[in-house]
């Protein structure tokens, strides 16, 4: 029996586009958080929590598209086609945001209330449009002949807009519970008694995503809700509910680590659950990860580059992670 090279490849993607999730995540939910702090001296605070980092969490991105090209092209040229505008507007986003953090600490002051609108709008639309296109891909991608036999703004319907929202509150419980872990006073006060309505709104999408999926797609409900399924799966929605929980509670007081680290759950619960339901499509609703792989003679030949490199990228971001770790104060941070 040989190595399946396929499965060792979507367990590296599906790490990567994980990282890429959490790390990013809360960076742009701090974007999505501006207009609830308009002191500039708590807007300052805010970027400079993420100031050393926010540019390698898109590490994890960029390793996801390379991982889908080498091991799966197949997947890299329909979904790219499918999901082209959305994926454009994501990536107009997060370039919009990277100008606007390095400008803003050098624009004067009168010009710096632009810089802020700009890093609003691209930390929004690329959240929004990272959930546009998941729930795009959810929906399922017509397939032709190894082609993409749809239209351009098929994406553009109730469910991937819906998911969109979804991500962007997301992200901005994780930005919430970030600045909680890495802020103090009045600035750690206002996002813990942000963080509770975010919490709500999504659970509330979580909800609502999980009765939709379903109804909406058979063969999801099948996977879900058959026997002896629904035993396997069941921890999922069941450690849902205790990460929601512990989160609520873990607001009261005088919290630190524990919410970021509850959302964290969530967010892995979340994206486990997405797992679950397009096993082992990869082009859903259709194409497998076997259908859709690489030769495995070029997958081997990627793998080991991925294999070498994957580690230097985790130490790196340990690294960076642990020499800035700590509060952030005003005063504090980029020059």
């Amino acid at each position: 029996m040989g190595i399946d090279f396929s499965l060792i490849w979507i367990l590296i993607i599906f790490f990567g586009v994980m990282m890429y999730v959490v790390m990013d995540g809360f960076d742009l939910g701090i974007g999505i958080l501006f207009p609830f702090a308009s002191d500039r001296h708590d807007r300052d605070v805010m970027m400079n929590t993420v100031a050393p980092v926010w540019d390698g969490n898109e590490t994890w991105l960029v390793l996801g598209g390379a991982g889908l090209l080498a091991a799966f092209p197949l997947v890299y040229s329909v979904v790219l086609s499918a999901l082209y505008l959305p994926l454009i507007f994501m990536l107009l986003g997060l370039i919009l945001r990277g100008v606007a953090f390095e400008f803003r600490f050098k624009a004067p002051d009168h010009e710096r209330h632009f810089w802020d609108k700009a890093f609003i709008v691209g930390s929004i639309s690329a959240a929004f449009f990272q959930g546009v296109a998941l729930g795009a891909y959810i929906e399922g991608i017509p397939v032709v002949n190894r082609a993409f036999a749809g239209g351009a703004f098929d994406w553009f319907a109730p469910f991937p807009l819906f998911a969109g929202l979804g991500v962007v509150v997301t992200y901005a419980v994780l930005g919430s519970t970030w600045l909680i872990l890495k802020t103090e006073g009045a600035l750690q006060a206002a996002m813990i008694r942000l963080t509770g309505p975010l919490l709500w709104a999504m659970i509330a999408f979580i909800v609502a995503v999980s009765i939709w999926t379903p109804l909406a797609h058979p063969g999801i409900a099948a996977r879900w809700f058959s026997w002896p399924n629904m035993l396997w799966f069941a921890p999922v929605p069941l450690l849902v509910v205790f990460c929601a929980v512990q989160l609520l509670r873990s607001l009261r007081g005088e919290p630190h680590a524990a919410p970021f680290i509850y959302v964290l759950g969530l967010v892995f619960l979340g994206y486990t659950g997405l797992a679950i339901s397009v096993w082992p499509m990869i082009i859903p609703p259709d194409i497998t990860i076997w259908q859709a792989a690489a030769p495995p003679q070029s997958q081997g030949f990627a793998l080991v580059g991925a294999l070498f490199i994957v580690p230097f990228i985790l130490m790196y971001t340990a690294w960076s992670y642990y020499v800035f770790r700590g509060k952030v104060r005003p005063g504090d941070g980029y020059h």
